[in-house]
C-alpha cells in the first residue's frame, strides 16, 4: 500500500477542509480525487505531498510517517502542481537538468534522463528553446516531465489539465495514460468528470471535505446512475414540465437550462416524450457520466 489514510483531517482555524477521510492507494494504479473547487482535494494532496501537516487522523506514505519522514518521502514523490512554476529564462532541457540536481542526480545522468523525458512528452524538438514562448499545453507537459526526473514511486498531479484547450488536454491525457501503462502510480485531483473517466482506475468523489462515494468510474456510474440520460429543453418554465414527464425514467433532475431523465433506453424515452406531445425545443440522448453520479449524490453539478 503506497498511501494509507484513516480519518484524515485538515483544518484551517475553524474551517475544516478535509473531514475524516479514508484513502488507500495501491502500487501501479491511477487514483483520483474528483469534486468541485473547495471540496478538499488540493488540501488532501498537500498532506500526501508532505507540505501540509494533517490536523487529525493517520497518514502513511510509502510506509513512512509524513511528520517524521517528510524529506525521505518527498525524495520519492513527483509533484505536478496546479500552477506551472517553470523557469522561463532557461531552456526546456535546462529546466529538467537543474531540477534533477536538487535530488543529487549526477549531471550526466540528469541530462540523459531529461532528454528521455522530453522525447516521451513529445517536446524533444524544443529541448534547446526557452520556455516562455511555449503553448499552455507544452508547458504543462514540461511540468509533468519535470515531476518524473527523480524516477518517483508516486506522481501527484493537481488539476493536471485546468486551463488547457481540448486538444492540449487530450495530448496530456495520452501521455499520462502511457505513464500508467509503464506502471507509474498516479494520484490526481480533477473537477473534470471526463478526465477522471479517462485516467482513473479508481477514484473517490469528494464534496465539502468528505468522501461521498468510492470505486472505479464504471462501477460508480452503474451503481448511482442509469445506462443513459435523456436531456430535454423546453421554451417554457422547466419546473412545469417535470410532472408531465413522470414515469418515463427512474428519476428526473431539473437544472437551470434543461431536464435530465435517467433511463435505460434514451431513444425509447425520447419517443415517449414526443408521444405525450410535450414539444421540447431539443432532445439529446447520451450515456451516464460521473457528473450524473455527483448530481445524484449531492444535488448539484461538478462545475457550477
Amino acid at each position: 500500500m503506497l498511501i494509507e489514510a484513516s480519518g484524515l483531517v485538515k483544518r484551517f482555524g475553524a474551517f475544516t477542509a478535509v473531514d475524516g477521510i479514508d484513502v488507500r492507494v495501491h502500487a501501479g494504479e491511477a487514483f483520483g480525487f474528483l469534486g468541485p473547487n473547495g471540496a478538499g482535494k488540493s488540501s488532501t494532496m498537500r498532506m500526501i505531498g508532505c507540505v501540509s501537516a494533517p490536523s487529525g487522523g493517520s497518514l502513511r506514505i510509502l510506509g513512512l510517517d509524513p511528520l517524521s519522514d517528510g524529506p525521505r518521502i518527498r525524495a520519492r514523490l513527483g509533484v505536478c502542481p496546479q500552477q506551472d512554476s517553470l523557469d522561463f529564462e532557461l531552456t526546456l532541457l535546462e529546466n529538467l537538468t537543474v531540477y534533477a540536481r536538487y535530488f543529487g542526480i549526477p549531471r550526466r545522468v540528469a541530462r540523459a534522463r531529461a532528454l528521455e523525458l522530453l522525447e516521451f512528452m513529445q517536446l524533444a524538438d524544443r529541448a534547446n528553446e526557452k520556455v516562455e514562448p511555449l503553448s499552455g499545453g507544452m508547458k504543462r507537459r514540461l511540468t509533468i516531465a519535470r515531476s518524473l526526473v527523480n524516477e518517483p514511486d508516486i506522481v501527484l498531479l493537481d488539476e493536471p489539465t485546468t486551463g488547457l484547450d481540448p486538444q492540449a488536454r487530450h495530448l496530456v491525457w495520452e501521455r499520462l495514460f502511457r505513464l500508467k501503462q509503464r506502471g507509474v502510480t498516479l494520484v490526481l485531483t480533477t473537477h473534470y468528470m471526463d478526465e477522471a473517466e479517462q485516467l482513473c482506475d479508481r477514484l473517490v468523489v469528494m464534496d465539502g471535505g468528505k468522501i461521498v462515494a468510492e470505486g472505479s468510474p464504471r462501477a460508480l456510474i452503474e451503481h448511482y446512475s442509469t445506462r443513459e440520460v435523456l436531456e430535454v429543453r423546453f421554451a417554457a418554465e422547466l419546473e412545469s414540465f417535470a410532472g408531465k414527464l413522470e414515469g418515463i425514467g427512474e428519476r428526473i433532475e431539473v437544472l437551470p437550462d434543461r431536464l435530465l431523465i435517467y433511463v435505460g433506453d434514451g431513444d425509447a424515452a425520447a419517443a415517449e416524450v414526443h408521444r405525450r406531445q410535450l414539444a421540447p425545443t431539443s432532445t439529446l440522448v447520451r450515456r451516464s457520466t460521473l457528473e450524473d453520479v455527483f448530481l445524484h449524490l449531492t444535488g448539484r453539478t461538478l462545475v457550477e
